[in-house]
């Protein structure tokens, strides 16, 4: 438990984009142009996306873990299903976000500052279950 612990607070340091602040406005605070804050909410999105990866790896080295203790094999397919939902809550939710934009310029901003939020609190939900 301690091991993940530490990992998860190595993780923060590694990707220091990962906190609770909206995206967009973190990104407009040195920024001027959409194009900048644009490139900033995608560079956001990408170190998410990572963050996402590294704590569902160990989600599931726990879920696996749990599995071998137990005997059984239903912790490790139940992460991996809700993982998969949870992509695609969240592809199908910021397309949503999105298209309240009515095509307008922010539209791209809107659905990665969207992605970039569901991600975060993804994280949250796979480190509570990597212990």
């Amino acid at each position: 438990m301690k091991k993940f612990a530490f990992m998860f607070g190595l993780c923060a340091a590694a990707f220091p984009a990962v906190s609770h602040a909206d995206p967009s406005l973190e990104c407009s605070l040195d920024l001027g142009s959409q194009v900048e804050i644009a490139d900033c909410v995608a560079q956001a999105e990408s170190a998410v996306d990572r963050t996402v990866d590294l704590a569902l790896g160990f989600a599931r080295t726990a879920a696996r873990d749990l599995d071998e203790v137990t005997g059984r094999s239903v912790a490790l397919p139940a992460l991996e299903e809700a993982q998969s939902a949870w992509a695609t809550y969240r592809d199908t939710h910021c397309d949503f976000v999105g298209a309240t934009y009515g095509g307008g310029s922010g539209t791209g901003i809107a659905i990665r500052s969207c992605r970039v939020d569901l991600g975060r609190a993804r994280v949250t939900e796979l480190m509570n279950h990597a212990q």
